[in-house]
């Protein structure tokens, strides 16, 4: 088995919850070969809503397959299937940003969706691909989050600024960006505090560690990921919400998708928010974080 073909196993695995429920649903209404019907129209409704896809994107999917059925003539449960699948693909196909380098990725997230870890293993990634790493530990508010991250940078063997508990988190980025620059790497990845009890702070937060990029590393590419444990259904929408406005997040980071998420979740955020996921863990090993790729991700939620 490939490469590829092992990791869109896990993929499938990590989704099977939704595909068996999504199968008993529409199964109720016969196989693929049963001439469609109204009934199935409602089946596959509620087959995505069980997905954690959310009322309103599944019911403008099912709006967009009413039309697709009318115009193309489609006949069979199959067809209607399979034209829904490519409507959900479309959905999760926003365009990506291109890698440039130099790069500070800033990560945010709720605590507990994995962020910490997703930093390692993008460490990690990244260093598979020839590229130089630096971590900064700007969470200066959760206790032991620093501890955290420099296991991770040991395990990458990537060089960590980090300060004390309580420390200025802009501070911080200060002197990640200057060991970054120093070291001429290529990535400076930026673990923030997870706090959305109060989005007034984090926004201030945010904005002034975007000032001192800004200031000092104007010649990096500067990304915001905010990771979105896949578990939490439609509360990682409203995370999303509150970080987009907060952080200016460009790319979503789906964790947890290893047997017991529902993965429907993916849909919401990137219809409403139009930022594309860019990756996904899809267990707990350094190898189990892999690029999104949209086809992939329906088909394991289908087939």
């Amino acid at each position: 088995m490939s490469e590829k073909m092992s990791l869109f196993a896990r993929l499938r695995q990590g989704m099977s919850r939704s595909r068996q429920q999504m199968a008993q649903v529409m199964e109720m209404e016969g196989d693929d070969n049963t001439p469609l019907s109204e009934d199935y129209f409602d089946s596959l409704l509620d087959a995505m809503i069980l997905s954690d896809m959310g009322a309103v994107c599944a019911e403008e999917a099912m709006d967009k397959l009413r039309m697709v059925v009318k115009e193309k003539k489609l006949r069979t449960n199959g067809e209607a299937k399979a034209a829904l699948k490519e409507i959900l693909v479309g959905f999760l196909q926003v365009e990506k940003p291109s890698l440039k380098w130099p790069m500070v990725i800033l990560t945010v997230g709720v605590n507990g969706v994995g962020k910490t870890t997703t930093i390692g293993k993008l460490a990690l990634r990244f260093q598979g691909l020839g590229r130089t790493i630096v971590l900064c530990a700007a969470d200066t508010f959760r206790a032991a989050a620093a501890d955290q991250l420099q296991v991770w940078a040991e395990r990458a063997r990537c060089p960590i600024v980090r300060h004390k508990e309580g420390a200025d988190p802009a501070g911080v980025v200060f002197d990640g960006v200057q060991s970054a620059k120093a070291q001429k790497a290529d990535l400076l990845i930026v673990d923030t505090a997870g706090r959305l009890h109060n989005k007034k702070n984090l926004m201030d937060e945010m904005e002034k560690m975007r000032r001192v990029i800004d200031r000092e590393y104007p010649e990096a590419t500067v990304r915001c990921l905010l990771v979105v444990d896949a578990t939490t259904g439609q509360n990682g929408l409203q995370q999303a919400r509150a970080f987009r406005e907060a952080a200016g997040i460009n790319g979503i980071v789906l964790t947890k998708l290893d047997g017991t998420a529902k993965g429907g979740i993916a849909f919401g955020i990137v219809r409403e928010l139009q930022v594309p996921v860019m990756y996904v863990g899809v267990g707990e090993g350094i190898e189990d974080m892999q690029a999104f790729d949209a086809k992939e991700f329906v088909d394991a939620l289908f087939d």
